[in-house]
């Protein structure tokens, strides 16, 4: 029984597709058939129920699936860390990240590491939210980024940074010039809301009902990057994390208010499944996000400085539904 047949497999469980499976290791579809038929005769049990559509996993087939996935896990862990043993970090790393983590901030993260192991394979996917826990609890992808990390046995959820929120508004609005704001001072003003069955919506209506300040939400969007243009067109103002507006306020095309006591911040994790065994190069990866990611500058309108708080060469990038 050779880990090529375990890995496919694997594959074609994780992917629930013969053709998905076929394609990550290069093979035909028919080989990848061949490969799970083989395993079924060696084993004389069947592990797939081909007869209903999607095909679905036998208890005997769930069982050995498990088993498989840990075997295969550690043997590439195991060949990571050996080549890692000789100097050479050759593995590859799967991120999958929501779309408002940055392209500016994880282009900078990629390029210092692929300098460093430049026989390193970064893929990283753009994914909604929701979407990013699908592809880690699929093993899609080794590591995610996320904001308000969700509290899970499956999940281990590591703590990046803390995004302050700032108040956003096009650079003409009577606000864009102000050295602070009070959230306060918000009612009554037109504002570009995040769709109310996100997490950072929920927090902000929180905040603002502290406040005694009910939000005149003029527009809904399920992204920043939509807001972002809202608010430049001076169709109302909003809150968002300093990071995500960085490029605008440089630009002039929109400027941003700290608020005055820092009331409202984004957070933000690296997850992994919980019990997986990670590869030395996902570990470094991982090392260098923790490193470089916790502290991060923000110009705002006034000049000031802000930073977040702690709490083969190949780079492939994906862009689906950006998200918060």
């Amino acid at each position: 029984m050779h880990l090529k047949s375990l890995k496919v497999f694997c594959d074609v469980v994780h992917r629930r597709s013969f053709s998905r499976a076929a394609d990550e290791n290069d093979i035909s579809q028919s080989g990848a058939s061949q490969l799970v038929h083989q395993l079924e005769d060696h084993l004389g049990i069947k592990l797939l129920d081909r007869s209903k559509r999607p095909f679905l996993l036998t208890s005997e087939g769930e069982v050995f699936y498990e088993g498989c996935r840990k075997i295969v896990e550690r043997y590439f862990a195991l060949e990571d860390e050996v080549r890692t043993l000789h100097s050479e970090v050759a593995g590859r790393v799967r991120v999958a990240s929501i779309y408002s983590v940055g392209l500016h901030l994880m282009d900078r993260y990629l390029q210092e590491f692929l300098t460093r192991y430049p026989k390193a394979n970064v893929r990283l996917e753009y994914l909604h939210p929701h979407r990013v826990y699908e592809a880690i609890d699929s093993d899609q992808a080794d590591i995610g980024l996320v904001s308000y990390p969700k509290s899970s046995r499956m999940l281990k959820s590591i703590p990046w940074r803390d995004e302050p929120m700032v108040l956003v508004c096009a650079p003409q609005h009577r606000l864009a010039h102000r050295e602070q704001i009070g959230l306060e001072e918000l009612a009554g003003e037109r504002m570009i809301g995040f769709d109310q069955g996100l997490t950072i919506r929920r927090e902000i209506d929180r905040v603002l009902s502290q406040h005694n300040v009910e939000a005149q939400v003029v527009m809904e969007f399920d992204n920043i990057e939509t807001i972002k243009r809202a608010i430049e067109i001076n169709a109302g103002v909003g809150l968002l994390p300093a990071p995500t507006v960085v490029r605008e306020v440089e630009v002039r095309s929109l400027a941003a208010v700290p608020l005055e006591k820092n009331e409202l911040v984004r957070p933000l994790a690296i997850i992994h499944r919980s019990g997986k065994e990670l590869s030395m190069t996902v570990r470094r990866f991982i090392d260098l996000l923790e490193r470089v990611g916790r502290d991060v500058p923000q110009t705002l309108h006034n000049g000031a400085s802000v930073c977040a708080p702690q709490a083969e060469s190949a780079v492939e990038m994906t862009e689906a539904v950006p998200s918060h």
